[in-house]
């Protein structure tokens, strides 16, 4: 029996179509010409999935086949390597994994995608996330020059040592020219919960690790207006969802703030805004499920769904799609690219690769969060939602604006890649 659609977000205009989501960031036109990916390939860090009932868990494998079918595009190289997680189903995966998938193969359709996953069991320690973390960069970089990361925890959570461990990890990354980007979180100006802990507001004003290592592309989040037709780029404002029942009671925006941990980074230096501390994100892409880029997901039988994809975790595999393609047309691994992007966006001649978002903010607030509320797809936790905990009281975490320059909401902003792969293969140091 054929696969049938059980719910459409392109019908409702609630998504957009993997063409039309290229034509308004410029990957369209880099497509046309040959520069899809082909030789490189892209390393996706993902939670094992735990054994479980569709449509929260699914096989990876019939989603991208069913992702390809709808939309035309061609088989994918994939593989899954478990010595880390080391799963009784590698092959399983959540809405999470879907996502960065599917994104990362729609923005570069020919490259290679190699999925490394890491135990959700890891997750219930700030010792054990660090350690794993550490152990996928270091296992990542054998694999592939990009390293997608959708996950991530308040920089509070980690000793000394254990930020250490990490950073070491990105540190032989850079040595080997593998560029890692990671999204900001969905919190906004707090930072994420600490491993173990549940989703939601944390009450601490701050950025999250890894983003904020000078040594990782952070990718924050944007609500994108383009034509449904035809892609055409119309407009864009920082993401931020105010906070209601499926959201679990608290509102979710673009991951944004000052580090408490790393000093501004050399490429930082003289960008209005940012003072002493590392600025966090560095780009952004779009991250709200209402405007976001269609997913096809299995529903446990012989349905699927297209859903929108959202959170800062659907920027980060965009972002390394998009570091992919530079890498193909530079003919080599640019590693590190935060300097080129700080120089390009502090560059009037080359303002253009960018779409400087200007509007809106990542002020978060939460109210009386209910036990029982569903994770939505793009909420950046493996955690069950049983966990106990007691309920938070209402709160409010004063972030920034968005504004013209790179802002700590968007960063420069979302890409026009036709315009910046090509400033990207000449700045960037090899």
């Amino acid at each position: 029996m054929s696969s049938r659609l059980a719910r459409d977000c392109l019908s409702t205009s609630q998504c957009y179509a993997p063409r039309q989501f290229r034509v308004a960031y410029g990957i369209q036109a880099l497509l046309d010409h040959g520069i899809d990916g082909s030789g490189q390939t892209v390393v996706l860090v993902e939670f094992a999935a735990p054994a479980g009932s569709a449509p929260r868990v699914t096989d990876i494998r019939q989603d991208l086949a069913r992702f390809d079918s709808v939309f035309g595009l061609p088989a994918v190289s994939l593989q899954v390597i478990n010595s880390l997680a080391r799963s009784p189903s590698p092959w399983l995966a959540t809405s999470e994994e879907a996502e960065d998938t599917e994104i990362v193969h729609s923005v570069a359709p020919d490259a290679a995608i190699r999925e490394v996953l890491i135990s959700d069991a890891g997750a219930d320690s700030p010792a054990n996330a660090s350690a794993d973390v550490a152990a996928a960069v270091r296992l990542g970089l054998t694999q592939g020059a990009v390293i997608s990361f959708s996950h991530s925890w308040g920089e509070q959570c980690f000793t000394a040592a254990e930020v250490a461990q990490v950073n070491a990890a990105l540190q032989a990354a850079s040595n080997a020219a593998v560029t890692v980007v990671n999204s900001s979180g969905d919190s906004g100006a707090s930072t994420n919960a600490c491993p173990g802990a549940r989703i939601g507001l944390t009450g601490i004003k701050g950025v999250n690790l890894l983003d904020a290592d000078p040594l990782v592309l952070a990718a924050g989040g944007t609500s994108l207006q383009a034509n449904q037709a035809a892609g055409a780029y119309m407009s864009e404002t920082a993401w931020n969802t105010p906070p209601g029942p499926t959201a679990g009671g608290f509102s979710e925006s673009s991951g944004g703030g000052f580090s408490q941990l790393f000093s501004r980074p050399a490429y930082q230096d003289g960008v209005p805004g940012i003072g002493a501390a590392r600025g966090v994100p560095d780009v952004a892409a779009d991250a709200d499920p209402n405007t976001g880029m269609a997913l096809a997901l299995t529903d446990g039988g012989q349905n699927y769904i297209l859903v929108g994809a959202g959170g800062t975790s659907a920027a980060a595999p965009l972002w390394a799609a998009l570091i992919a393609l530079a890498d193909q047309y530079a003919g080599r691994h640019l590693g590190l690219v935060n300097p080129a992007l700080y120089r390009i966006g502090q560059s009037p001649a080359d303002h253009t690769a960018f779409h400087d978002i200007t509007i809106g903010t990542n002020t978060v607030e939460s109210t009386l969060r209910n036990e029982s509320a569903p994770v939505q797809l793009g909420q950046q936790s493996t955690v069950p939602l049983t966990t106990p905990q007691a309920r938070s009281p209402s709160q409010t975490i004063t972030g920034y604006n968005a504004g013209p320059g790179w802002d700590p909401v968007t960063g420069w902003g979302s890409p026009d890649a036709q315009v910046l792969v090509p400033l990207l293969a000449r700045y960037a140091s090899q």
